[in-house]
């Protein structure tokens, strides 16, 4: 139970915001984000009835400490092109390829903080986060300000804009010839069996000829965020949630159909700096998502929101209908559960805000 009393101050708007994020900053929070500062392998609980996540900790471990030695370019980049040995080099990346929800952030993120290189040295972020990265500093610019990286983490490696994919695949190969080593976790197309196995060949075969130098690494399992827990708590009522947003601290208070609005006239890759300060996000009228391309914004808001650890409370239809069946069924099918998941464990942790 809140016992918080109502603050003078109105709350926070997201719809208020517009932030211009510098390229320089870009670069200094590509690391693992809040929610996953403090993980490590031994946090990683893995499922019982599912071996392949004890596997792919042990794998990963292995494979964090092989990237302890030279780093690959310099002095060391004769060897790199030098010819080719009898025996063949361990992989210099890694992918993890399984359904949402079953921890490959987590190991992503434990695998950056196991690396025995300095933070500068390591570089971690989605997909989406990467691409933006080119965008403001150039091709050529983000090739010379990773490539004396260690390693390269991708969160969410997606398949589904042919434009970019082939943009990160050609730098993956700049990197990987400069000897960065990379590992990148799945966000394949479901209508592909993308939480299947040939989720690692689809993505193999979009970055060609650096399939040698990756590891596919499978990992099975059911959404932890959802197991042994109780259903997702129902919406609350309009007056609930404002009450709640001027009772807390920090907290942003926005109409959903508004903030569907202002999500469009900001780029996605200034939603993480919209939200900062935002200690909650209360949400009143939420409703069903109108069409595809505002339903892939308020994906990346989810996951932003998800990151930072930002409690949603809201008002409206529940989250798992926000997205209609052709939308679920559809090839964006993955981001949409993974938003429908991460929403959910963020209403979860909402509820102490409102008074029972």
């Amino acid at each position: 139970m809140s016992t918080s009393p109502i603050t003078e101050a109105a709350p926070l708007s997201l719809c208020a915001r517009e932030p211009h994020v510098p390229a320089d900053r870009l670069v200094a929070e590509m690391v693992p984000p809040p929610r996953f500062d403090s993980v490590r392998f031994e946090t990683y609980v893995p499922d019982p009835n599912q071996p392949s996540q004890s596997e792919a900790v042990k794998v990963l471990g292995s494979f964090a400490a092989g990237l302890g030695g030279a780093h690959a370019s310099g002095s060391g980049r004769r060897k790199w092109f030098a010819r080719k040995p009898a025996v063949p080099a361990a992989p210099r990346g890694v992918y993890l390829d399984g359904g949402y929800g079953v921890g490959k952030t987590h190991l992503l993120a434990s695998l950056w903080h196991a690396t025995p290189a300095e933070p500068a040295l390591k570089a971690f972020g989605t997909f989406v986060e990467l691409t933006n990265l080119v965008g403001a500093l150039g091709f050529q610019q983000t090739v010379r300000t990773l490539s004396g990286h260690r390693l390269l983490c991708i969160d969410e490696f997606e398949l589904d804009d042919p434009g970019d994919t082939v943009l990160v695949s050609s730098l993956l190969g700049k990197l990987v010839e400069q000897g960065v080593a990379l590992a990148a976790t799945s966000n394949t197309l479901p209508g592909k069996l993308g939480e299947g196995r040939f989720a690692a060949v689809d993505f193999l075969r979009e970055i060609q000829g650096l399939s040698a130098h990756f590891r596919p690494l499978r990992i099975d399992g059911e959404d932890y965020r959802h197991r042994g827990l109780p259903e997702a708590p129902a919406p609350y009522s309009d007056e609930q949630v404002a009450k709640a947003a001027y009772a807390t601290e920090g907290a942003a208070l926005d109409d959903f159909p508004g903030l569907l609005d202002h999500l469009s006239r900001v780029h996605p890759s200034r939603y993480g700096a919209m939200t900062d300060g935002v200690k909650a996000v209360c949400l009143t009228d939420v409703q069903p998502v109108p069409d595809q391309s505002t339903a892939l914004r308020l994906v990346v808001l989810a996951d932003r929101l998800y990151d930072r650890e930002v409690p949603v409370l809201a008002s409206g239809v529940p989250f798992d209908r926000l997205f209609s069946d052709e939308m679920l069924n559809g090839g964006y099918r993955k981001k949409y559960f993974r938003a429908i998941s991460r929403l959910t464990a963020l209403a979860r942790d909402a509820k102490g805000l409102v008074e029972q």
